[in-house]
C-alpha cells in the first residue's frame, strides 16, 4: 500500500505562486496514476489535476487549465503541483492520492485521505 505525504502549501497573495509536493512510500509508486484534490471550507473534494503512471499524459480541472501543472519524478517517488497565478479561490486543503488510469485521471483508487497541505491565497 502506497503512503502518501503532502507538502509545499503556505500563505501566498493573489497572483502568486506555490508548487506542492507529494511523496509516496513503497516501491510500486511508478505504476499508479497521481492525481491532486482539493477541499475548500464548507465544500466538497474536488478534483485538480491527473497524470498517468510515465507523466506522458495529464488532465485538468476547468478551473485550473492554464494556471496549474501537474508532473512526477518516479526516481524520486514524488508528484507535483505547480500553481501560477493563484487566486483567492484557490484557498483549500490539497491532497494527493492514487488516480484510476482512465481518460480522465480523476477519481481517486481509494476514499482514505492523508493530511494534506493547506494552501491560502489572499486578495
Amino acid at each position: 500500500q502506497v503512503q502518501l505525504v503532502e507538502s509545499g502549501g503556505g500563505l501566498v497573495q493573489t497572483g502568486g505562486s506555490l508548487k506542492l509536493s507529494c511523496v509516496a512510500s513503497g516501491h510500486t509508486f511508478s505504476t499508479y496514476a497521481m492525481g491532486w484534490f482539493r477541499q475548500a471550507p464548507g465544500k466538497e473534494r474536488e478534483f485538480v489535476a491527473g497524470i498517468n503512471w510515465n507523466g506522458g499524459r495529464s488532465s485538468n480541472a476547468d478551473s485550473i487549465k492554464g494556471r496549474f501543472t501537474i508532473s512526477r519524478d518516479n526516481a524520486k517517488n514524488t508528484v507535483y503541483l505547480q500553481m501560477n497565478s493563484l487566486k483567492p479561490e484557490d484557498t483549500a486543503v490539497y491532497y494527493c492520492a492514487a488516480v484510476y488510469s482512465d481518460p480522465h485521471l480523476n477519481r481517486p483508487l481509494t476514499d482514505s485521505w492523508g493530511q494534506g497541505t493547506r494552501v491560502t491565497v489572499s486578495s
